[in-house]
């Protein structure tokens, strides 16, 4: 209904603005601090700096973020559809997030029991965002020496990929909340990951402006599975 829109409206309005204003709000006070005197002693002036540097990054995703949401709800009709090779994308993916991975001694890994040679029609940088985000998510809230692994399969006209990890789970009441823009785990939990709190949303949006399904399974300490499904043909 409109009413509803209007409220998911007004409520991410003032959701964004409170996420916007914490980081400036330690940008001014780190500047006054730093014009107050403290750039006077070296050490200070380089630990806010760097307070400084990491909190103008936080805004610039958000900024970033918010953007992307809005210009993906206005957009609803995917501007390219070409075919894609579903192997080919996890590939893509797992090159671009390798160094993260060996960072923290997290395994990449493609399942053997995957149905090889699946392509299907889709936006490809969009595609690429979702499966990006997800198996990011997955190095980020794993053990060290875990592993992220990814099946693709196909049913009745439709891909789907399995985005599994033996990281720290998510608690059952928060699962059926995890795609709701902003919702948070846990506050701890986000802010050590530098996360906006909009990946899972915008995945979310992407997902479903391809007439797609997205949905997660989890089990706390044990890991967490993302599911995505796509249709092998979408209709121009």
């Amino acid at each position: 209904s409109i009413r509803h829109l209007e409220k998911v409206r007004s409520d991410f309005i003032s959701n964004a603005s409170h996420e916007l204003k914490t980081p400036v709000t330690a940008l001014q006070g780190f500047t006054e601090a730093l014009l107050d005197g403290a750039i006077e002693d070296h050490d200070t002036a380089v630990e806010f700096v760097k307070i400084m540097q990491k909190e103008s990054n936080r805004l610039g995703s958000l900024i970033k973020d918010i953007l992307d949401l809005a210009k993906i709800e206005q957009d609803q009709v995917q501007q390219t559809s070409e075919l894609l090779e579903a192997d080919e994308l996890v590939e893509d993916v797992f090159q671009h997030l390798s160094r993260r991975a060996q960072d923290k001694h997290i395994d990449l890994v493609k399942d053997d029991g995957s149905q090889p040679d699946i392509s299907f029609r889709g936006d490809r940088g969009r595609v690429l965002q979702v499966l990006t985000n997800l198996i990011h998510n997955a190095i980020i809230y794993n053990n060290p020496y875990g592993f992220v692994k990814v099946s693709i399969s196909e049913q009745e006209n439709m891909i789907q990929f399995k985005i599994s990890d033996n990281g720290i789970g998510i608690p059952q009441e928060d699962l059926p909340r995890i795609f709701e823009r902003f919702y948070r785990v846990s506050k701890d939990r986000s802010t050590a990951s530098g996360g906006t709190g909009l990946g899972l949303a915008i995945s979310k949006e992407i997902v479903e402006a391809h007439n797609g399904r997205i949905w997660a399974n989890s089990v706390e300490g044990q890991g967490t599975s993302i599911f995505i499904t796509l249709p092998c043909e979408v209709l121009e």
